[in-house]
């Protein structure tokens, strides 16, 4: 029996902003990223929200921002609500050396979504974009790899 995956896929890539100071992490999650996703990578916010005001004429906008915690060390509850202001609709997953950082753990409160430690892999970025994203994978079951009975 065939298995319709539509459900499952992303009609279209993601518009995802990638806003890091270092460049070398923003270039590793810019390269996990971008096979499946549309990505921007900026060095800025300001950057990126000048890129936002070019995809908006084009009736688009970012649904992820990964932004590195760095940029929340001055103000970083206005840095939050100004990202909120200005990509409404767009999820905020902060990249910080740990989980467990205490700014990242307060910009969850400023209304970020989930934190990103390192070190990063390709399973632990695009596990937690797909989650925030709120992708789908389809079971091994659903694909008819397993007989309905075999799913637990």
């Amino acid at each position: 029996m065939p298995i319709d995956l539509r459900a499952y896929l992303p009609e279209e890539d993601d518009i995802i902003f990638v806003v890091e100071g270092d460049e070398v992490i923003r270039s590793a999650l810019h390269f996990i990223l971008d096979d499946q996703d549309e990505t921007y990578s900026f060095a800025t916010l300001d950057l990126a929200f000048a890129k936002a005001a070019d995809l908006k004429a084009r009736d688009l906008a970012p649904s992820l921002v990964l932004l590195g915690v760095d940029l929340l060390r001055n103000n970083g509850e206005r840095v939050v609500a100004g990202i909120a202001r200005q990509l409404p609709g767009a999820r905020i997953l902060i990249v910080a050396n740990s989980v467990h950082d205490p700014l990242a753990l307060t910009s969850l409160e400023w209304g970020a979504h989930d934190v990103l430690g390192k070190p990063i892999s390709f399973d632990s970025v695009r596990g937690r974009v797909d989650a925030l994203l709120r992708r789908q994978k389809p079971s091994a079951a659903m694909l008819g790899l397993l007989p309905p009975s075999a799913a637990w």
